[in-house]
C-alpha cells in the first residue's frame, strides 16, 4: 500500500462539516432575501398597475 494504512474518516462531528448551507445564520439569511424578493415584486407589480 502506498503510504501506509488510511487513517479513515474524521472523528467527531467534523464529518459534518461539508458547506455551511444549512447553519442557522444561512438560513436566516435566505429568508431575509426572499422576503425582499417578494416585497420588491409586490412593488414593482403595483407600479405597472397603476399606469
Amino acid at each position: 500500500m502506498h503510504g501506509g494504512k488510511s487513517p479513515g474518516a474524521a472523528k467527531g462531528n467534523r464529518n459534518a462539516f461539508k458547506h455551511g448551507r444549512y447553519t442557522a445564520k444561512a438560513v436566516a439569511r435566505r429568508r431575509q432575501i426572499a422576503a425582499l424578493i417578494r416585497t420588491m415584486r409586490a412593488l414593482a407589480g403595483s407600479t405597472d398597475e397603476a399606469e
